[in-house]
């Protein structure tokens, strides 16, 4: 199974971190963010990665690679300007091929086991798989609701559910019908919702949304008093 890193974004709410840095490059214990996930997708068996960059695009890819150094096989997939989630995955269909293919967000940290995506079978009408976590402090009612059958389903009004952890498995046919340019993911989150093609699992192990300042340095301290091959 192929894996995209999803490198693209600006990292606004990280300035001034990503004036200079993109933000897959901000190093946590240490290492790259972009790089946690390179080594776990690897050590999981993913052998086959594609990197969509925009800011600062060259610094991702000088730093990548053609992915040698971690044993897999990197390409890329550049956009003029970030094309957003969905739209960004789009473009890179061509790369990612027919088969079910993991999407990662480069601007999460997770001691997800990769594995087991890669071992999972879609169920019949199924079009994507997403892994939500425990809602984190800075959104506290969550994303969806998870039923008992693995369901994803609308968050009812005023309830608590859970938070898309920016990792998942989606087939090509998710995306099919919806033209290329700058296309949110969530619209087509709620319509795969809406037909009930969306499936999920919950994960209570470690994962933080890495979109500030504080919340990289909150990490870095968190994972350089562990190991920093985390």
């Amino acid at each position: 199974m192929k894996a995209m890193i999803l490198a693209a974004g600006l990292g606004e709410r990280m300035r001034p971190l990503t004036d200079h840095t993109p933000k897959p490059l901000l190093r946590v214990a240490g290492i790259p963010l972009i790089e946690h996930h390179i080594r776990r997708l690897a050590a999981a068996g993913v052998r086959e990665m594609v990197i969509n960059v925009s800011h600062l695009a060259a610094q991702v890819m000088a730093f990548c690679g053609d992915g040698g150094k971690w044993g897999v096989s990197i390409v890329y997939s550049p956009e003029e300007a970030p094309l957003e989630t969905a739209g960004g995955i789009i473009q890179a269909l061509p790369l990612l091929g027919d088969a079910p293919f993991l999407v990662v967000n480069g601007d999460i940290w997770t001691d997800y086991p990769f594995e087991r995506l890669l071992r999972y079978r879609a169920r019949p009408g199924e079009s994507a798989h997403l892994v939500m976590v425990e809602n984190p402090p800075q959104h506290p009612a969550g994303d969806f609701a998870l039923d008992s059958g693995q369901w994803i389903r609308a968050l009812a009004p005023g309830a608590t559910g859970w938070t898309y952890s920016g990792v998942g498995m989606y087939d090509a046919a998710f995306f099919a019908g919806t033209p290329p340019g700058k296309v949110p993911l969530r619209p087509l989150l709620d319509a795969a919702i809406a037909s009930g093609r969306l499936g999920g699992e919950s994960y209570t192990g470690q994962w933080q949304d890495v979109g500030t300042p504080e919340r990289l340095r909150a990490l870095d301290r968190a994972l350089s008093r562990t190991s920093p091959g985390t």
